[in-house]
């Protein structure tokens, strides 16, 4: 496989693993439905720096630690299964009837709220760091660097991942209005806070 090639393969193979629904997917939407396309953008970038921290360390051979190591991998995926359990739990048993109670702080505190819990979402769930470690020696080919060629695949990724969260915005703002009512705003926590238990539970139930 030419380098050309392994770009254009991984890029394909990446943007269909990105349109795939999951965790990070559901985060944004939420977001952007509940408390507007400023926090959603936090939202995605924090999803978006998260994975760069996970790609740059399976391609620079920290994440191979998560394979060999079964201490290191159970330790993290518990504080990811708790965290995820933790935040689902409370948007089920506290929903809001709002998302402007934090109007009264500096404009930029929200945003940067949001960027930290898209952040942590991904940080806190191993199984990113086991997909790098995974899937980008399958597109490296012959005499590249590992660790430039892994970072610049890890790029693309999220790349794409950022565009299609910029879709997902777009496309939610419109309705806003309509999911911003307190019924449905209540509705919104608890479903998004039934998937992150779901992926919690997922997370810690998941052998090796």
């Amino acid at each position: 496989m030419t380098t050309p090639e392994a770009l254009i393969a991984f890029t394909l193979a990446a943007g269909l693993l990105t349109l795939t629904p999951g965790l990070d997917t559901a985060l944004v939407i939420r977001t952007a439905a509940a408390e507007g396309p400023r926090r959603a953008a936090g939202a995605a970038i924090g999803v978006g720096i998260g994975c760069l921290v996970w790609g740059a360390a399976a391609a620079f051979g920290v994440g191979a630690l998560l394979t060999a190591s079964q201490t290191a991998y159970t330790v993290l995926k518990w504080a990811g299964a708790l965290y995820l359990a933790w935040t689902g739990l409370r948007m089920i048993l506290r929903p809001r009837d709002a998302f402007e109670l934090g109007e009264t702080r500096p404009t930029d505190a929200g945003a940067l709220a949001a960027m930290r819990r898209g952040l942590l979402t991904n940080l806190l769930n191993p199984k990113v760091g086991i997909f790098y470690v995974s899937f980008l020696p399958q597109f490296m080919p012959a005499g590249v660097d590992p660790a430039r060629f892994g970072l610049a695949l890890t790029t693309i990724h999220v790349v794409e991942g950022l565009l299609w969260f910029a879709l997902l915005i777009t496309a939610t703002v419109p309705i806003a209005g309509l999911l911003r009512r307190p019924p449905v705003i209540r509705w919104l926590d608890r479903i998004t806070g039934l998937v992150f238990v779901a992926f919690g539970l997922r997370l810690a139930l998941e052998r090796r």
